[in-house]
């Protein structure tokens, strides 16, 4: 395998090794291969484009904490200031990312700028795995070109603005083990600090984002803190269906919000869920726009929101056995759950806290309440008649 000083890549952090890395990629690119960066800092300050077939590959086995800033470090420069910009690694078919740290060095807790996206992954099969990112403004992209079975694992670390926001995939797309944190760029040793990151991604960040995507597989995620923690929107492209299976948002003001899903839907396991900042936190939002059905089981909602879930929904919401609880006082009156639009099925679910359960509202369709019990009973409020089925819950006392 070649050296990359015979590309004259030097790996000090003080000369810009874009054009020498891209040489190296392009030429391994030819037969396909990898490209080895061993421990080093690697200046990067423009763009760097992934050949089919090739695999960019720094000297991590895993992603990595804070400090100190070792192993095979990109120190990324290019695009301050314009975040439409070519991404730190723009990735097409079969292009694979792994085994590095991604640091901005400009990028100034006081003085937070936008920044392009630090991955733009686009075609067909390519993979990012094993990667940390200290302080990404926008971290990993997945369309808006047409693209399939794109994997994104064990990537840990900071985003600032945007975490992952996936669009135009056509055929399955993988995402395990990805988690973003403020803890990523807390380190002064890294020009950090805790409560200015905390402070601007709890205003400022959406971890997960989610348009058109077919059978998108999402495992093991996480976001902390966060504005939104997974949006679901709708694009010229379209929207998602596919699954989530233990997944996470913590201190958020929005962990879930459904603006838009496909008509078979959106089905969530086994997630955990706590909003508390900004003016009005809840846990989930599901918007009057969503004409797809959001069916969740097994999840857990707590922390001093002031409400679990809210359904605007024009299609079927499912929430079967889960455990709501807020403990928020500032809005008593306010249910752990509230309805105004579609169908509603609630089954099975614990109530740990004293507010009202559930609300159904004028504007809901029908509704299924069964076999749910409550610290005080499952106190329900129904505004629709005939239209809900109410049985077998514990009663309110």
């Amino acid at each position: 395998m070649p050296d990359i000083k015979s590309y004259g890549i030097k790996g000090d952090g003080k000369t810009d090794d874009t054009s020498a890395i891209q040489k190296m990629l392009d030429e391994t690119g030819k037969k396909g291969g990898v490209v080895r960066l061993p421990a080093g800092m690697y200046l990067v300050g423009g763009s760097l484009k992934i050949p089919a077939g090739v695999a960019l590959t720094g000297a991590a086995q895993a992603p990595l904490y804070i400090e100190p800033l070792i192993g095979t470090v990109i120190l990324a420069t290019g695009g301050r200031g314009k975040e439409d910009g070519p991404a730190v690694f723009e990735m097409g078919d079969s292009a694979t990312v792994q085994g590095l740290t991604v640091f901005y060095p400009e990028q100034k807790v006081d003085d937070i700028v936008p920044y392009p996206w630090t991955f733009h992954m686009f075609g067909g099969d390519n993979t990012v795995e094993n990667v940390t990112l200290i302080n990404s403004y926008n971290g990993i992209i997945v369309g808006p070109e047409s693209n399939v079975r794109h994997r994104i694992r064990s990537v840990c670390g900071c985003v600032l603005r945007r975490g992952l926001f996936v669009d135009t995939c056509s055929d399955i797309g993988r995402t395990e083990n990805v988690q973003w944190h403020c803890h990523w760029w807390s380190s002064k040793k890294v020009g950090g600090d805790w409560n200015s990151v905390y402070e601007y991604m709890w205003k400022n960040c959406e971890g997960f984002i989610f348009a058109r995507t077919d059978w998108e597989y999402v495992t093991n995620t996480f976001i902390f803190p966060v504005n939104i923690g997974y949006h679901f929107i709708e694009t010229k492209s379209g929207a998602m269906n596919g699954q989530l299976c233990g997944i996470g948002a913590d201190a958020a003001q929005k962990c879930i919000v459904v603006d838009q899903i496909q008509y078979m839907g959106l089905l969530i396991t086994n997630g955990q869920f706590v909003a508390f900042y900004g003016d009005d936190p809840i846990e989930i939002v599901i918007n009057s726009t969503c004409t797809g059905s959001v069916r969740l089981v097994n999840c857990a909602f707590w922390g001093p929101a002031n409400q679990c879930v809210v359904s605007h929904s024009k299609s079927f919401v499912s929430l079967n056995d889960c455990f709501f609880s807020s403990g928020k006082e500032k809005h008593p009156g306010r249910a752990l759950v509230e309805a105004d639009g579609g169908k509603l099925q609630i089954r099975g679910c614990s109530f740990a806290s004293p507010e009202p359960c559930i609300d159904l509202k004028k504007g809901v369709q029908h509704a299924i309440i069964t076999e749910n019990n409550g610290v005080n009973g499952v106190s329900i409020r129904s505004d629709i008649g005939g239209n809900a089925i109410i049985a077998n819950n514990e009663n309110s006392h």
